[in-house]
């Protein structure tokens, strides 16, 4: 059960309320309890949140890596929500089964580009410090931009946000649960 109650969302005004319909669109009516719980305590963070997720998707990386990203990011960092939102959003970008499957346990999908940003990912969430340059190399091999790391920074500061949150709400999970 979530440290913090999720909000009876039907009576939200002002500030909460119009970011909550922000989400509904963009959900197709669905609203998530880590927004409801975040529009409720934080409505600014939650469309700041929100807009960033926009910017993140025109940065350059395919729905397929973005979630690749988010998927290995939280399950590294232990955050079942996410891993249930990602685990469902994966698939809804073109992930396999076998895909996510892998991705939450941490391993190869045989897939040698995804498998490159996977590590390239758990190297950046397990190492303190700069990352070491073959680190980079071998993701610039496996066929990412400059640009593109800069996207996969981004992807994995904006998960760690819900991870984090999550971790310290215990948010009750409202997608499918990861097979």
């Amino acid at each position: 059960m979530s440290r913090i109650a999720t909000p009876t969302v039907d009576t939200a005004t002002g500030a909460t309320a119009e970011v909550y319909a922000k989400v509904r669109k963009g959900t197709g009516g669905k609203l998530p309890n880590v927004y409801a719980t975040l529009g409720q305590l934080a409505p600014a963070v939650l469309d700041t949140y929100l807009n960033a997720d926009a910017v993140l998707a025109s940065a350059g990386l395919a729905r397929k890596d973005l979630e690749t990203i988010k998927l290995v990011a939280s399950a590294q960092s232990g955050c079942d929500y996410c891993v249930a939102a990602h685990n469902m959003l994966g698939k809804l970008a073109g992930l396999t089964a076998e895909d996510v499957r892998a991705l939450r346990h941490l391993e190869p999908t045989g897939d040698a580009k995804r498998d490159a940003l996977t590590r390239f990912v758990l190297t950046l969430m397990q190492t303190r410090g700069t990352l070491p340059a073959e680190a980079v190399t071998a993701i610039r091999e496996a066929g990412y931009s400059d640009a593109q790391l800069v996207a996969i920074a981004f992807a994995i500061s904006q998960i760690t946000f819900t991870n984090t949150f999550n971790r310290i709400n215990d948010t009750d999970v409202d997608f499918p649960a990861a097979e």
